[in-house]
């Protein structure tokens, strides 16, 4: 393979360097006879989506050809580095592909019975048996396990927790001591302080996040992935749950609140990272469109960049451009950030150090 060499602003810094890419991976001392494929701009790591479904459509789980289609639209959007949080198919063989982004699995979702969308999750029939099911996801997974927090209980009519909070410390520990992370899908208040409680690594939504729950994420260093591109459609659930009036009401006043929650963790300090639970009921390929969802929620456009590139990376053990880390990366005339709509016109995308079409 030919190596390249660009040169350009690499950010998060701001001075111009010279980088080489030899055998997929990005080298800071001068290659004779490399091939320039940037010379000027700003270089970028590669996008991260660190919520998104390769394997789920909106009719459920999807054959692994229409997987890979999903992962080269997102490639297609600068994603690079995708988190998979929680598949019901084995993406495994995608991993192997050159052309994809890198893909880190989280296994399948862990729910109880009738408490999630159908043929997506792993019924977990007794509560009991969370521990020894996070056992098995956590060597299934490549080092993240994700639970179900909360979800409609058609008894009561409203979000309510699936998990007691003995239940998930014990079922944290099991990830822990399997050498995994553990996220979690919540909607609503009640879950939360639970999960925050026995130890979990990440917040997959958190619209129902108060103050207290904020600092205490902050405190114990949990990430929130707010996916703020899908909480725009809870206005549309609430609209389809006339027989459930009560979740109907929640869900609008959660949605009315999205913003302002995540305004309120980065003033904490909690870490925000940008996902957009591409699959389903959103379309793949819009992580600039969370990015910027970030940005218009009180990020600076530096935070909202970080929380989809160099900080995402970072968090998943990636490195940026640096001496030996991964050539994924994206060219840019102009600087991302000062402009957001940069990110959907780069002039070059690098990928495991190839140069894409």
């Amino acid at each position: 393979m030919t190596a390249l060499h660009l040169r350009g602003v690499v950010l998060p810094g701001h001075d111009e360097q010279d980088l080489w890419v030899v055998n997929g991976r990005v080298r800071t001392a001068p290659v004779p006879g490399a091939q320039t494929v940037v010379d000027g701009g700003f270089l970028l790591p590669g996008l991260v989506d660190a919520h998104c479904h390769v394997g789920i459509g909106p009719d459920g789980p999807v054959d692994l050809e229409t997987a890979a289609r999903q992962a080269e639209t997102d490639r297609d959007a600068g994603t690079l580095l995708i988190r998979d949080c929680g598949a019901p198919i084995d993406t495994r063989p995608l991993q192997e592909r050159l052309d994809l982004p890198r893909i880190i699995r989280a296994g399948r979702h862990l729910v109880r019975p009738k408490r999630y969308i159908r043929a997506l999750g792993v019924d977990v029939e007794d509560p009991a048996d969370l521990p020894a099911r996070v056992a098995e996801q956590a060597e299934y997974g490549d080092g993240w396990v994700k639970l179900v927090g909360d979800w409609i209980d058609r008894d009561t009519g409203d979000l309510a927790p699936l998990w007691s909070d003995d239940v998930l410390r014990a079922a944290i520990d099991a990830a822990h001591a399997a050498g995994a992370k553990v996220t979690a899908h919540v909607f609503g208040e009640d879950a939360l302080p639970g999960l925050v409680g026995a130890g979990i690594d990440c917040i997959e939504h958190g619209t129902g996040l108060t103050s207290d729950v904020i600092a205490d994420m902050a405190a114990r260093g949990t990430a929130l992935v707010p996916t703020l591109i899908n909480v725009e459609n809870f206005p549309d659930i609430a609209a389809k749950a006339s027989k459930f009036p009560a979740y109907a009401r929640h869900m609008r006043d959660l949605h009315a609140r999205a913003g302002a929650m995540v305004a309120e963790a980065v003033e904490a300090g909690v870490t925000v990272y940008a996902g957009t639970d591409a699959g389903g009921g959103i379309r793949h390929g819009r992580i600039v469109d969370e990015i910027t969802a970030l940005h218009a929620a009180g990020m600076t456009t530096e935070q909202a960049l970080a929380a989809g590139s160099w900080a995402a990376r970072s968090w998943l053990g990636f490195s940026g451009l640096s001496e030996g880390s991964p050539a994924d990366l994206l060219a840019f005339d102009t600087d991302p950030r000062a402009d957001l709509s940069v990110l959907r016109s780069p002039t070059r995308v690098v990928l495991r150090g190839r140069v894409l079409a």
